[in-house]
């Protein structure tokens, strides 16, 4: 039976425990040790994919078939996986589909959090694996990362991320298939983000009203085609949250 873990803080767990309720903007005394599992999101950036279930070890982890920009689980930051060498099955739920199916093994380690980014095309489906390190910081920040997984059929070029309240890059050239180290942001200040090719100003795609919380982990996600500026395939730049 498959688990979806909330890495919710210590003291929200004991509160649910007692049959009370509460929200929290931020985390509070949070434990995120998990040493006897493994804590796994699954990102969607396979184009024109529509009804993909994952499986590991044989078992179907998710409800909900995965779309296009859909996140698994969505509301949660993460599903416990035994740890070990796992074997991971993603396929289209529809029998008739042309869809190739994608299996891979991953050796999943105790205490560690994964992010599996689906990618491509619905034809030629990929997946890259990229450990998530839960740092807290000490301070009111948030973290940010960046993941490139922008589709071509042809060479593009490797693509700066501009932040307007800066004013300046935050992260700089950053080829496709390529998830950076997170950085320190700002958190509860609103700000736009602009994907530009390297070295130049002019804007692919913008994610506007990015307001980190303080002490959460983000992912920033270059997908869609490169090539398509309208539509649901379209270049996008978008957000989200990993802890």
């Amino acid at each position: 039976m498959k688990q979806i873990v909330n890495i919710l803080p210590l003291l929200l767990i004991i509160v649910l425990a007692t049959g009370c309720k509460k929200n929290y903007e931020q985390p509070v005394d949070a434990n995120y040790s998990y040493a006897d599992k493994s804590i796994v999101q699954l990102y969607n950036a396979t184009l024109s994919t529509t009804r993909n279930n994952l499986y590991i070890n044989s078992t179907q982890i998710n409800g909900t078939p995965l779309s296009y920009g859909s996140l698994f689980p969505s509301n949660a930051y993460g599903f416990s996986s035994p740890i070990g060498l796992a074997s991971f099955l993603i396929r289209d739920t529809l029998s008739t589909s042309t869809q190739p199916q994608l299996s891979f093994a991953q050796n999943l380690q105790g205490g560690k959090n994964y992010t599996i980014f689906m990618y491509d095309t619905m034809s030629a489906v990929k997946q890259k694996t990229i450990e998530t390190p839960v740092v807290i910081p000490a301070d009111t920040t948030a973290r940010i990362r960046f993941a490139n997984f922008i589709f071509s059929k042809t060479i593009i070029p490797a693509v700066d991320i501009f932040s307007k309240k800066r004013n300046q890059n935050i992260f700089t050239n950053i080829s496709t298939t390529e998830v950076t180290n997170y950085i320190p942001f700002a958190s509860k200040i609103t700000d736009t983000l602009y994907v530009r090719a390297t070295g130049t100003t002019t804007d692919l795609a913008a994610l506007n009203g990015i307001t980190p919380t303080s002490k959460r982990g983000y992912t920033i996600i270059f997908r869609g085609s490169y090539s398509i500026t309208t539509g649901t395939l379209a270049r996008t730049l978008s957000s989200f949250v990993n802890y």
